[in-house]
């Protein structure tokens, strides 16, 4: 058997493994009777494929692209393309006196008014639809915009991963991570690493907690993890591509776990950068820099900035490509990712409102409003967050026995480690709906499954579960596996009080009408919050 056809078989067997992990087996678990019955053909005895892949040689060609076809190591750490590089095209202006006809641009869901006008490089006001356009919060997907034209040569604007595809969003529900990888039986299934907060985990469990504390689709992080390191079809062909996985050269970052952290990071940068205009221009490893396509969705400019971060311009070329990069690699492993969107997306629908939510402590308890906007789970990212710390008379993280509440009616999703999660529409499912996380809490009394009436308890403030200097809870939102900025087009508001950015991290303020309280771990009185009487 030649190495193409070998490929080109373990490839059908894992477009029909993703056909059966993403739909049929909804479980997420896969039995030998449910392989058999897909397969068109047996397994002939030169078929050297793991015992749990069962392929139809003769499958259709369109279903299993020939080696040739397929993305393969070219953009690793350790290996330069052969093409010379590409050149530089950088963002211009339309030559003075030009006109250049307008855009017509299609809102898409997270859109904002001064987000759009940021990466198009206009003024707010230039941005024109038949429909109203709110000045701050969200625009309505689907809603047309005429933009003048006033950049070009900009990168490439192919849209290559749907944002359902990039957030832990509907699209994930029942499909298995860790069952998916261990069937492979790739180098990621054989894997283990010790973790200091769980003690011992294998490959695939560690992409599952990754995937779901930053709220990235463990798709994705598959996907990328054979893409750069070829840990889960089969092994990895270098030592830089054992010890450096996602591609990030860095002795403090080796390791699965480490290299996921820091991929989530980029990848959060990307997506939550595009999101509230912030990232527009990506810098390479190369100091070279290029203006990103306007007209580009979240998910895909995650990718571009992802790839960025380790690779030259023409090896972030071919990553990025529409064809033959790390999109058809995507595809091939779980199947058509665009379907999946279409049956999940707009992430955000029309109107989008948040729930009416109250400050998450006791009527009576005096708090202190300690982090404005910041990190929902890693630094980077989303900007999510807000602290606020129980009354005490010492420093640090010392035992409270205050109570932090249920903020909003719900179903407990998650509970452990310092971690408790809200699903706040019911449905027992944390990729869809509203859904609160809490951090730093104890979770004696918040027990998976439970529900929560509004104010009920759910536990008390600590150090638990992360990083703290002293003890305090840490709350974020999001919607359909997305995390929400707390400052952002649709502010956190908790008991009326409405969350505003400071000039960085943690710093801010609640507004109230014409009260105002600034974010700050200094303890003092100006910092104190509490609900009134007449809050619920």
């Amino acid at each position: 058997m030649t190495p193409a056809t070998h490929r080109r078989l373990q490839l059908t067997a894992l477009a029909l493994m993703g056909a059966l992990l993403t739909g049929v087996c909804r479980s997420g678990y896969i039995t030998p009777a449910s392989l058999t019955a897909t397969a068109a053909a047996p397994l002939t005895p030169e078929t050297p494929l793991p015992t749990a892949f069962l392929v139809a040689p003769d499958a259709p060609a369109s279903s299993t692209p020939e080696a040739s076809q397929l993305p393969q190591a070219e953009a690793t750490a350790t290996q330069e393309p052969p093409a010379s590089p590409s050149p530089e095209p950088s963002a211009t202006a339309a030559p003075p006196g030009a006109e250049t006809p307008p855009l017509l641009y299609t809102a898409q869901s997270g859109d904002s008014l001064a987000a759009l006008a940021a990466r198009f490089g206009v003024d707010p006001s230039e941005i024109i639809s038949d429909k109203e356009l709110p000045p701050d919060g969200f625009i309505n997907p689907g809603q047309l915009l005429v933009i003048p034209q006033r950049l070009f040569n900009t990168g490439p604007n192919a849209r290559i991963l749907p944002d359902s595809d990039f957030v832990y969003s509907p699209s994930a529900v029942g499909f298995d991570a860790i069952t998916y990888a261990n069937t492979l039986g790739g180098h990621l299934a054989a894997y283990r690493e010790y973790l200091g907060s769980v003690g011992w985990l294998n490959g695939p469990q560690i992409v599952q907690r990754v995937a779901l504390e930053n709220s990235v689709n463990p798709r994705l992080l598959l996907t990328l993890l054979e893409y750069r390191g070829h840990w889960v079809l089969g092994q990895p062909q270098t030592l830089v591509e054992t010890d450096y996985p996602m591609g990030y050269v860095e002795f403090q970052q080796r390791g699965l776990h480490s290299q996921l952290v820091w991929a989530v990071n980029q990848l959060s940068v990307g997506y939550y950068g595009w999101r509230a205009g912030t990232l527009t221009t990506l810098t390479f490893k190369d100091g070279s820099t290029l203006r990103l396509a306007p007209d580009l969705n979240a998910g895909t400019v995650a990718l571009h900035y992802f790839f960025s971060k380790t690779m030259t311009r023409a090896q972030w070329d071919q990553a990025v490509a529409a064809q033959g990069g790390v999109a058809d690699l995507h595809n091939v492993m779980f199947g058509d990712a665009w379907g999946r969107a279409a049956a999940v997306e707009p992430l955000f629908p029309p109107n989008l409102e948040q729930p009416p939510l109250i400050l998450p402590f006791l009527l009576g308890q005096r708090w202190a409003y300690t982090g404005g906007p910041h990190g929902a789970w890693e630094g980077d990212g989303a900007q999510a967050a807000l602290d606020f710390a129980p009354g005490s008379v010492e420093s640090g993280c010392v035992k409270s026995d205050l109570w932090a509440v249920a903020a909003g009616a719900g179903v407990i999703v998650r509970s452990g480690n310092g971690v408790v999660v809200l699903d706040l529409d019911g449905d027992g499912f944390e990729q869809t709906g509203w859904v609160l996380m809490y951090l730093h809490v104890t979770t004696d009394v918040a027990p998976v499954g439970k529900w929560l009436d509004k104010s009920d308890l759910i536990g008390h403030p600590s150090c638990e579960g992360g990083r703290s200097t002293g003890t305090h809870i840490h709350i974020a939102r999001k919607y359909n596996g997305e995390w929400l900025e707390a400052a952002g087009p649709l502010p956190f508001n908790l008991s009326g009080w409405t969350a505003v950015a400071g000039d960085a991290p943690y710093e801010g303020a609640l507004t109230n009408g014409d009260r105002t309280i600034e974010a700050c771990t200094c303890g003092s009185f100006a910092t104190i919050i509490y609900r009134e009487p007449d809050d619920p």
